[in-house]
């Protein structure tokens, strides 16, 4: 069968990558065309027709000076898969961009298929509709979504979180190596998962590193975006702070705790088993309006999400400052809420259901 897959983000690209590989398993004569990144390409053994790098427009100002690209895209796409003719179109999340396409291709009678959803339960509810409209399948990742689907009469598949196939397929690591490796000194190791995007990893970088004079006996390591080049965090680093690229895994499992701007790494740095501080702080403009727009979301953290109720502390906006960040931080670090966490941790995997995710996915895209 021929496979159109589009993944706007690197979250996206990960977890398109694993379902190529298990579509490839079920289907060995598998064609693929993909818009998406690096691992997908690894898997598909050709470049993407457009690089998710290229796409990759968050928040709303952001969206709306970059409107006459995002349009552009959006034609050139359609083209192309006037052009291809693929049997399947599977969208992973991305949903701004993925439920035009989606609408234009029913049109041509292709078959549909949305893995990983969108927020929809968060903001823009009434999109469902188009879900109903124009997917014939439905594959979700939270298991609060097929709940969701239910109440608008859409029947979503619970596949599984793609995270813990990516997660169990890591082979140990000797962090005591990996701090050699890296230049590290021998100090435990807090993380700082600040982000991809420039603007928003200096912001995030900046109060991060605040809480620096209350840990001497801890190295500060970052976790480098592969859309941000070395020299960008090299302002940053100094004998106590590090940096490490296309890495962060392996600096999740080798670090004490971590400080973890909001978004999938939350998810991951919980599954890695590494306790955590959730931090977000957005343009003042930017804030106010999502918060008129994100309806009934008590958190802003997929674990507490999924868990449904706050097992990692998150420090929003005003409440983002080195005061808090340094309790939080100490209270991870060691003793009674460090151990808590991690319980919860394990409550967590189970409640994402184990691992099998891609194959299950792909089981359902093959046979219907």
């Amino acid at each position: 069968m021929k496979y159109y897959i589009i993944a706007g983000e690197a979250s996206g690209d990960l977890h398109a990558s694993n379902l190529m590989k298990s579509l490839k398993k079920k289907d060995p004569a598998a064609e693929f065309r993909f818009w998406g990144g690096d691992l997908m390409a690894d898997v598909a053994g050709i470049q993407p027709v457009k690089h998710y790098k290229e796409l990759a427009f968050m928040g709303f100002l952001e969206v709306a000076k970059n409107l006459k690209t995002i349009l552009k895209n959006i034609k050139f796409c359609k083209e192309d898969i006037k052009a291809y003719r693929p049997d399947v179109l599977i969208l992973v999340d991305y949903p701004g961009f993925n439920l035009r396409i989606a609408a234009f291709a029913k049109s041509l009678g292709i078959k549909i298929i949305y893995y990983i959803s969108p927020q929809l339960w968060a903001w823009k509810e009434g999109r469902v509709e188009k879900i109903k409209n124009y997917v014939d399948e439905m594959l979700v990742i939270l298991p609060f979504e097929k709940d969701f689907y239910r109440k608008h009469e859409v029947d979503a598949h619970f596949v599984g979180h793609p995270l813990l196939d990516a997660i169990s397929d890591l082979k140990p690591i000797d962090s005591e190596k990996f701090k050699k490796e890296n230049g590290l000194n021998s100090k435990d190791i807090i993380a700082l998962l600040p982000g991809s995007r420039e603007q928003e990893v200096a912001k995030m970088l900046e109060i991060m590193l605040s809480v620096r004079p209350f840990f001497k006996d801890y190295q500060f390591v970052i976790a480098g975006a592969p859309s941000l080049p070395k020299s960008f965090y090299e302002r940053y680093v100094d004998e106590n702070v590090h940096f490490v690229s296309n890495k962060t895994y392996d600096l999740l499992r080798s670090s004490k705790a971590a400080l973890v701007t909001s978004g999938t790494a939350t998810l991951e740095t919980a599954l890695l088993n590494i306790p955590e501080v959730v931090c977000y702080r957005s343009s003042r403009i930017s804030y106010e309006i999502g918060k008129r727009v994100v309806k009934n979301i008590k958190y802003i953290s997929l674990v507490n999400l999924i868990m449904d109720e706050e097992i990692v502390t998150e420090l929003i906006q005003n409440d983002l400052n080195t005061e808090n960040l340094v309790k939080e931080l100490n209270a991870i670090l060691v003793g009674e809420t460090r151990q808590k966490m991690l319980d919860n941790f394990e409550f967590l995997r189970q409640k994402l259901g184990g691992k099998g995710a891609s194959d299950h996915a792909a089981e359902i895209i093959i046979n219907g």
